[in-house]
């Protein structure tokens, strides 16, 4: 089926294949449609149906409270029927130089473990070398339960066969609930990515800010990845910000100090545990890091105050840390808004 997007900077014109998402095809074909979340959740790709006919495979999607008459839809979730012309009211950006197009794929679920009590890590075996942005993410299916999900990857590697992603249970999700409570090692799971705007690059002439909570350190761990294998420290300063609630829901400490000890001088590393006082023992254990009672949001704000030049943010979390943290740096920071990237999951 052939789509045509109407937005205020002209139109754009695509295939679509049959049982494709319509934001999918769009991507594929190198056209910047609109999308922050990918699925269903936040509202950003809504477009407008002109003419054709569209399927939703989710039409309760969350994102869908932001309709505002019959013909709205959500491209991450419709499907094209016939020929469609929609509308968008924004205008269609360029994709940024570097960053691959995205694509289906599909794997093989290896390397289950625990890291704390309500999160696990694993990795997909692809079936073919992929290329990825730091900081992106990509949708995983899982057979059986309707609708993707959206994962950051916590490894960097150019033509990678593998993806390493670490998920926190949500009670009542579907795909947590699956993960924990089955044997999943060696399940196929569907691929469609890369995706997402937090991405970070060699070679920016820009200090670098992280603010992650909980399960959001996974996309902060693939851009440290990338700017310590390419030196960027070395010229440059890093500041990660941490949040977790309580030292049992710790993570990644011991990769986190491994990135810091390359770069002592210039990667500062600071956890934030929101729920309880931080201990002597949690101190011990990593002496060169610093820690703070408080939202991640806030304790950053205050440690950063005055040190925001040049700086380059990044910011992945539940959305209402996400929501204080952009407040936080768009108000107070000041930071333009070409340099504060972010994921939200919701």
């Amino acid at each position: 089926m052939k789509i045509s997007v109407a937005a205020r900077n002209g139109a754009r014109e695509f295939e679509c294949g049959p049982g494709e998402k319509i934001l999918h095809a769009g991507l594929r074909s190198g056209v910047e449609l609109p999308y922050e979340c990918s699925t269903g959740t936040c509202g950003t790709c809504k477009a407008r149906l002109v003419s054709g006919r569209a399927e939703s495979a989710w039409p309760e999607a969350p994102g869908s409270k932001y309709f505002r008459s019959e013909a709205d839809l959500l491209m991450c979730q419709c499907v094209a029927r016939e020929d469609c012309a929609l509308e968008v009211g924004i205008a269609l950006k360029e994709r940024e130089a570097g960053v691959p197009s995205p694509h289906a794929l599909a794997g093989v679920l290896q390397d289950f473990r625990r890291l704390t009590h309500d999160v696990v890590a694993f990795e997909v075996k692809l079936d073919a070398p992929f290329d990825f942005a730091a900081g992106q993410f990509v949708l995983l299916t899982v057979p059986g339960i309707a609708g993707a999900r959206a994962y950051s990857m916590v490894n960097f590697d150019v033509g990678t066969e593998r993806l390493s992603f670490v998920v926190k249970k949500k009670p009542g999700g579907a795909v947590s609930e699956w993960l924990f409570a089955n044997d999943v090692e060696g399940a196929r799971l569907g691929v469609f990515g890369p995706l997402g705007h937090a991405t970070f690059s060699a070679g920016i002439p820009k200090h670098v800010l992280c603010v992650a909570g909980g399960s959001g350190i996974a996309g902060m761990m693939s851009i440290l990845s990338l700017a310590c294998r390419d030196g960027h420290f070395a010229e440059r300063d890093g500041h990660v910000y941490f949040g977790i609630r309580t030292a049992r829901d710790a993570f990644f400490l011991d990769e986190l100090e491994a990135f810091r000890a390359q770069y002592p001088a210039r990667l500062a590393v600071t956890i934030a545990l929101s729920d309880e006082e931080v201990t002597p023992a949690l101190c011990e254990a990593y002496p060169a890091f610093q820690f703070a009672q408080g939202f991640v949001h806030a304790v950053a704000g205050e440690r950063m105050k005055g040190r925001y030049a040049d700086v380059r943010a990044y910011v992945a979390g539940p959305p209402p840390m996400v929501d204080a943290s952009l407040r936080l740096l768009l108000r107070e920071a000041r930071l333009p808004p070409a340099d504060i990237r972010y994921d939200k999951f919701s």
